[in-house]
C-alpha cells in the first residue's frame, strides 16, 4: 500500500471517529435541533467519501476492498450536489444503521484484508 492510500484511509477513519464522537449519546432530536451538529456529521460525511472517490483512482486495489465504497461515494455526491435533497432523516439514519464497529479505525479495512461495510 502506497502512502497517499495509507493517508486516504486514514482520513476515512479520522472522519469515522469523528461521526461516532459528535454522535455518541445525542439523539435524532439533538440532531434536528443543532445546525454546528448536523454540518459536522455532513462534512465528515463527505471526507470519508471524498478520501474513498481519490483511493479508487490512485490504489484501486485497495478500493476494491471496501465493498460499500461505491454507495458511500455515492451518498458523497448527493450531500454536495444535492445537498436540498438529503433529509436531516436519511443522514441520521445512515449513522444509526452502520454499526459503531464498522465506523472503525481501520478505514473499513479489517485485518486480514477482509472487507468491512462502511455505510448502510
Amino acid at each position: 500500500m502506497n502512502n497517499a492510500a495509507k493517508k486516504l484511509l486514514f482520513d476515512v477513519a479520522e472522519s469515522s471517529r469523528s461521526i461516532l464522537g459528535w454522535c455518541a449519546d445525542r439523539t435524532f432530536s439533538d440532531y434536528g435541533a443543532d445546525r454546528q451538529f448536523r454540518r459536522a456529521v455532513e462534512r465528515e460525511f463527505e471526507i470519508i467519501g471524498e478520501a474513498l472517490g481519490r483511493l479508487e483512482r490512485s490504489d484501486a486495489a485497495i478500493a476494491e476492498r471496501i465493498k460499500e465504497s461505491p454507495r458511500i461515494i455515492s451518498f458523497r455526491n448527493r450531500i454536495i450536489h444535492g445537498y436540498d435533497t438529503v433529509d436531516d432523516a436519511t443522514m441520521w439514519g445512515i449513522y444509526r444503521r452502520t454499526p459503531s464497529n464498522t465506523l472503525g479505525t481501520d478505514g473499513g479495512v479489517a485485518p486480514g484484508g477482509k472487507r468491512r461495510n462502511l455505510a448502510a
